[in-house]
């Protein structure tokens, strides 16, 4: 009996001479929906157009104002939230707070890229921020305002623990949504 252990282990060591390499971790796939976008108009002094495949949910917390919002994007699990102010002397202030918000991700990102909004034809001016970084909880904001009358800032949050790498494909989607909210976006007087 110790002979044939013997030999068991002898060719269970031989027959292992080949180096392990693990597969890489993979994640699932994601299905994107076609792109449609519908206009949303609210009792807010502005409009804007969001994906069909989004929902147009008011911010009805407490300390929110009434035209606070948010655009839920179930299949994802993610959350575009918005907050509107209107402008009375205080842009500078509301800039600060929002460079200040964005500034918070600091810790976890790897980098933020800034990207300047000049729409002169709508009045539509501000701030794109792309945090990047596989640990920062929010990969996208940005601030608009028409400079004397309106600040809306918006914040892409996910429901679910931060991993950018993975989540890449579904930022990048989203991304492209915001920039048509941007493209699209008018203020009431």
């Amino acid at each position: 009996i110790a002979y044939l252990f013997f030999l068991l282990v002898l060719s269970g060591f031989i027959s292992c001479n080949q180096d392990y390499t693990p597969k890489p971790r993979g994640y699932i796939r994601i299905d994107l929906p076609e792109k449609e976008y519908a206009v949303v108009e609210t009792d807010c002094p502005y409009s804007f157009e969001i994906a069909t495949y989004a929902n147009f949910v008011p911010d009805l917390r407490v300390q929110s104002d009434p035209c606070w919002f948010n655009i839920e994007y179930p299949q994802f699990k993610a959350t575009l939230h918005f907050s509107y102010k209107p402008v009375t002397g205080n842009l500078n202030e509301y800039l600060e707070d929002s460079r200040t918000l964005t500034n918070k991700h600091i810790s976890k990102a790897s980098g933020i890229d800034e990207a300047l909004i000049i729409k002169d034809d709508t009045r539509v001016y501000g701030m794109l921020y792309t945090i990047a970084g596989d640990r920062a909880a929010s990969p996208l904001q940005f601030h608009l305002t028409d400079s004397t009358n309106h600040f809306l800032r918006g914040a892409l949050y996910f429901n679910v623990s931060p991993n950018n790498d993975s989540l890449a494909p579904v930022i990048d989607f989203l991304k492209e949504d915001v920039f048509h909210l941007i493209e699209t976006l008018n203020w009431e007087s």
